[in-house]
């Protein structure tokens, strides 16, 4: 992660929660003590925040362009770090499922947006709510990209709308890519209930839903429940996925893909 995003997030993490520790932000964002305190040095020196004993706290008057609003979920340039070669080899596996000139949807998160790479060959009409999917794809390839009206969410990277009536009404496709924090017999979770609501807004456009879990997800569960297990079409998964496990949803009708080291 690069200096000017790893303090971005730290503000972001701030705003939100008002004051946080050392300890907390070397947790959320992956880096060392060192590291974290020497961010928080600059960002008081340029008045961004107020540096205190053990960790800092957000000004009193507020930040310039506060007032943010915050949905729960793990930072997008966190996440994307964590299990990168797996959540790759999970992505070329979704790809490939995808024929030229097809509409396809793509849901927002650290392993979806592993599909770009392989995407970047291909033509397809893709509808997604990851910004910073969209802004590669419109950079290294040829794809027709849409997306949905909303508002930014910088720390999940993606964009969501809290009305109906938006462009996602409009687009039809064959496929929904998505991915989870956790997947079990309960169904496919989510951790915040707007993220819920931008979702299965898209989920109504597509004729079939493919999940991006790696093997940590499976049998775990977040706050929300996005959807019941019977209603996943594909799961594709890595190769260290308990098989127990993966029997159970092949029972419920779920089709398994495992991705391996080729």
């Amino acid at each position: 992660m690069l200096e000017i995003q790893r303090q971005q997030l730290l503000l972001d993490i701030l705003d939100e929660k008002k004051f946080v520790t050392v300890s907390e932000l070397t947790q959320l964002l992956r880096s060392s003590e060192a590291t974290i305190r020497r961010d928080l040095v600059k960002l008081d020196k340029q008045n961004k925040l107020v540096r205190v004993h053990g960790g800092a706290q957000a000004l009193e008057s507020g930040r310039e362009g506060s007032k943010l609003k915050h949905i729960a979920g793990d930072a997008f340039w966190v996440s994307k770090e964590t299990k990168a070669d797996v959540k790759r080899m999970i992505a070329k596996k979704a790809v490939e499922l995808c024929s030229e000139g097809e509409s396809i949807i793509i849901n927002g998160g650290s392993s979806t947006y592993m599909m770009g790479e392989f995407l970047q060959e291909r033509n397809l009409n893709i509808l997604t709510n990851s910004f910073v999917l969209a802004q590669e794809l419109a950079e290294r390839s040829s794809n027709q990209i849409s997306l949905p009206g909303g508002e930014i969410y910088r720390k999940q990277g993606i964009i969501l709308s809290a009305y109906d009536n938006d462009t996602t009404q409009h687009y039809s496709a064959s496929k929904m890519f998505m991915g989870t924090p956790g997947i079990s017999e309960f169904g496919v979770t989510e951790s915040d209930a707007l993220l819920i609501r931008s979702e299965q807004k898209l989920r109504r456009q597509a004729e079939k839903l493919i999940v991006l879990a790696d093997s940590s997800k499976l049998d775990q569960r977040s706050s929300f429940i996005f959807c019941p297990l019977t209603d996943v079409d594909t799961l594709i998964t890595d190769a260290a996925a308990d098989e127990k496990i993966l029997d159970s949803y092949r029972r419920l009708g779920v089709d398994v893909i495992v991705a391996d080291e080729e």
